[in-house]
């Protein structure tokens, strides 16, 4: 207590002293001097406000009160009434799906079809994987009102090998291929002379090949690659394909240009040209390189660059330049919802005979093989979301290709036919400088995460410079695609297809003139319709059906070349580890 008096004191003391010397320092500033007033002082008085008392009123109603008692009665009342606990809402979980590495399919249907697939994966280590896939597709045919056999055979096989490191990651692979097809599409007025020297339209190509990529982290070399293929067929040809592909950042005071580099080699050789039976040989190899900056500022990315090539061609030792531009851009409008973009494009496109067989099976081995000169791909678009679970994507473009490939009908050698391809039952390739402008619309919905619907359509006009048409190319194009998991074992999907009208030409070789005689052929647009239903018994075995071309039209996708009409197909597939 005594030590609380004393703090209490020593404050008191010290504020004294401080208030003392304060008033001091005041009183040693203030200036003694006269002061002036400037406008006389008056005062007022403010009028007075009193405060009235309560009135007394003299009034029967202002007697007390009378005081009032309540009494209240208590009792007991019975109650069966137990509140349950609370209990917090559960959300209903899925059960996580099992993931499997390896999967084999078998299914077999109509035209003796087979279907057949197998894919495997096994991981040696944390970091190196081996896999491969056997793969076989065929039927035995059996298109109505054909003379010549249609049967087709498609059969694959791949492996591989991959390794993730610390700061690189590889992978090489290998596979073989044989395909076996027909030249079954004689048109009605050959048929006798087809059938009565009795041609072999089989025609079979079969190709090897070896690659692999790398990809490195944190180094100015971002990745590389490198491809060869072998590809032949039963008429003796042949074809080598080697590309070699590199990506790397070259710095340019501060800043980072990535640059693309590659080089394409191509050769090959036909036993004979379509008329003469002299062997004729192609090829040519090609130097690119495509810088690119990138440049983004708040809602806006550009990539600024160009694409230089050097061609050489090894048959006629000539040797040319191209030059490309390669600019787009993007720019957001309204977040995800309202994207516009853009850009020109060029590139120096190398054609080979296995691209050609690829997408038409039934051309000749007598083709003129060259690359293509696409002087620009100029194109604007909107893209965007419509809602959470809506996309969408318009866009429109231009392009102007110099020697454009175009799939041809071959001329009819009916007056000394020496192969047998030489009955209309063919394709060649003709070369022609092409600009196509085209619109193109496309949609897709995930209704929920069991449905995805997407819808496509394109529409094209064609310009040429020396053929009538721009042969075999539709005007129109569409696409509608659904796939739909309708409980834990059922699923469901769909393919819907639509290609508008093409054009061809029909030649038939004459003795006088010496030019053949030709007609421009319609090939009337079709519309394919394929779905597919499956059951899970179990996570590892399903069964599914397939029925494709169920409008059952037997269109020509190629002139002379009806595909066959409404085909049904049954399988299973079996998930598996090991």
């Amino acid at each position: 207590m005594r030590k609380h008096i004393k703090s209490i004191l020593i404050v008191v003391i010290l504020l004294r002293v401080t208030i003392s010397f304060s008033q001091d320092k005041i009183n040693d500033t203030i200036n003694t001097g006269v002061i002036d007033v400037v406008k006389p002082y008056t005062p007022t008085i403010s009028d007075a406000f009193k405060v009235k008392e309560i009135p007394s009123l003299e009034d029967e109603t202002t007697e007390t009160k009378k005081e009032i008692k309540y009494n209240i009665f208590s009792f007991p009342v019975a109650s069966t009434f137990t509140p349950a606990k609370g209990k917090a809402a559960v959300v209903e979980k899925r059960k996580p799906v099992r993931l499997f590495d390896n999967y084999a399919t078998l299914g077999v249907g109509t035209y003796t079809t087979i279907l057949g697939e197998v894919y495997l994966n096994h991981a040696i280590s944390r970091s190196e994987s081996v896999g491969g896939y056997i793969s076989h597709h065929s039927s035995q045919g059996g298109i109505e009102d054909l003379s010549f056999d249609d049967n087709f055979s498609n059969s694959k096989i791949n492996v591989n090998y991959s390794s993730r490191l610390r700061d690189l990651a590889w992978n090489v692979e290998g596979g073989f291929k044989h395909q076996t097809y027909n030249w079954y599409g004689v048109p009605p007025s050959q048929i006798a002379a087809a059938s009565t020297n009795g041609i072999d339209e089989e025609h079979s190509f079969f190709s090897a090949h070896f690659g692999g990529d790398i990809t490195f982290e944190d180094t100015y070399i971002n990745s590389g690659s490198f491809f060869f293929r072998r590809f032949g067929d039963n008429q003796g040809s042949g074809e080598n394909r080697f590309i070699a592909k590199a990506t790397i950042d070259v710095p340019i005071n501060d800043v980072e240009i990535s640059t693309d580099i590659k080089f394409d080699y191509l050769g090959g050789t036909f036993d004979r040209s379509y008329t003469t039976n002299t062997e004729f040989n192609y090829g040519n190899f090609q130097v690119g390189i495509s810088p690119t900056y990138e440049m983004k500022q708040d809602d806006l990315t550009v990539n600024l660059g160009f694409s230089a090539f050097y061609l050489n061609d090894k048959e006629s030792g000539e040797s040319k330049f191209y030059v490309y531009p390669n600019v787009t851009a993007t720019y957001r409008l309204v977040n995800d919802v309202l994207i516009a973009y853009g850009g020109i494009e060029g590139d120096l496109i190398q054609n080979s005979y296995y691209d050609f067989a690829t997408e038409n099976p039934f051309v000749s081995p007598t083709l003129f093989v060259m690359p293509t000169d696409q002087l620009y791909n100029a194109y604007i678009g909107l893209k965007g979301k419509l809602s959470s679970n809506m996309s969408y994507n318009i866009s429109g473009h231009y392009l102007a290709d110099r020697n454009k490939a175009l799939y041809k009908n071959n001329v009819i050698r009916n007056l000394a036919p020496q192969t047998n391809y030489d009955y209309g039952n063919s394709f060649g390739i003709v070369y022609d400088d092409v600009d196509t402008f085209g619109v193109a619309g496309e949609i897709n919905v995930d209704v929920n995460r069991n449905f995805k619907l997407g819808l496509k359509a394109e529409y094209f006009t064609y310009s040429t410079e020396r053929e009538v048409e721009a042969w075999n190319l539709p005007d129109i194009k569409g696409a509608l695609f659904l796939d739909y998991q309708i409980n834990e074992h059922w699923f469901a999907g769909a393919n819907l297809f639509y290609v508008g009208e093409r054009k061809d030409q029909l030649e038939l070789e004459v003795a006088l003139p010496p030019d053949p005689q030709s007609t421009t052929v319609v090939l009337d647009s079709y519309f394919d319709a394929n779905a597919h239903v499956g059951y899970h018994i179990n996570e590892q075995l399903s069964v599914f059906a397939k029925a494709n071309n169920i409008n059952n039209q037997a269109y020509q996708r190629w002139q002379n070349f009806p595909v066959q009409s409404i085909q049904f197909l049954a399988g299973a597939t079996y998930k598996f580890d090991f």
